[in-house]
């Protein structure tokens, strides 16, 4: 695997259940075995990491939001401290370009279109590969509730009702619905941007079979 220093690979998908953390452990493996110097920025490490501290700050002080501009100063800390320190690649969980979390906090396409605009300024002049994983709703969320157990889906849909954004998901098939307006709105927004963006449609290929695809339309990985 060669890559230029400063090649972020955020791996984004359309619902839970399509395989992000084990894309982006395979991912961030196969690098460090090439010889690369790799950080991977893993979901929850939003709430631990320093670059990321105002934003676990903002979101723990009661509105259960964050500002836009706080994630795009998070964003560019972390990058170029990431810079500074030598690393070669960043492999990013759930990461940029928080569509899901722009949207579940009320925002509208125009300003999320403007926050990515942002995200972009502030990770330069780093490269960026955005590998969307997306699957049908139904059945990532299924796959989902066999991985997490039966209370998840509870949890998922309560979730996504309290936010000012989702408050019209109360059930399954609510959830399916926003999972898919979601879907389209990430695609349009990620194709207004110079990011390099590869979908890769799931389907019926198991975490390896995943894997082999990407690095074959990404010939870099």
């Amino acid at each position: 695997m060669t890559m230029g220093a400063g090649h972020l690979i955020a791996v984004v998908g359309s619902s839970p259940g399509v395989g992000k953390s084990t894309l982006c452990r395979a991912v961030a493996r196969r690098a460090a075995e090439s010889g690369a110097t790799v950080d991977h920025f893993e979901e929850a490490d939003i709430l631990s990491r320093p670059s990321f501290r105002p934003v676990a700050e903002e979101f723990a002080g009661g509105s259960g939001s964050v500002r836009p501009g706080t994630l795009v100063e998070s964003t560019r800390d972390y990058v170029a401290k990431a810079r500074a320190e030598g690393v070669d690649v960043l492999v990013t969980d759930a990461l940029l370009p928080f569509i899901p979390s722009l949207v579940a906090w009320g925002h509208d396409e125009t300003t999320i279109a403007a926050v990515l605009a942002d995200l972009a300024q502030a990770v330069r002049p780093t490269h960026v590969t955005v590998v969307y994983l997306r699957d049908d709703p139904h059945t990532a969320l299924r796959r989902a509730v066999e991985r997490e157990g039966p209370d998840w889906l509870d949890w998922y849909v309560g979730k996504l009702g309290a936010a000012p954004g989702t408050r019209s998901v109360k059930d399954l098939p609510s959830a399916v619905e926003h999972l898919c307006r979601e879907e389209e709105l990430t695609v349009r927004l990620l194709a207004g941007t110079h990011w390099r963006v590869l979908r890769v449609d799931v389907g019926g290929r198991d975490a390896e079979q995943t894997e082999r695809h990407v690095r074959e339309i990404l010939p870099d990985l």
